[in-house]
């Protein structure tokens, strides 16, 4: 029984070490994509109209009556 143990630690300290690898690296934080890289979102103009040329209470869902 302690033969089995003792030729077993070997195998169970590389599978540990080979684990903490595995662990390390899917927890690191990884670059972007190369395709994603080096794109930036676009704005299209005449999109919704800002708050001030809507007024201030065009923005408010809120009934006047409402507590």
């Amino acid at each position: 029984m302690i033969a089995v143990a003792v030729s077993l630690l070997p195998a169970l300290g590389v599978l540990l070490y080979a684990m903490d690898r595995v662990e390390d690296r899917l927890s690191a934080r990884s670059s972007a994509p190369r395709h994603a890289r080096g794109r930036h979102l676009r704005l299209i103009r005449g999109g919704a109209p800002s708050r001030t040329e809507q007024g201030p209470a065009a923005g408010s869902e809120r009934r006047p009556d409402a507590a």
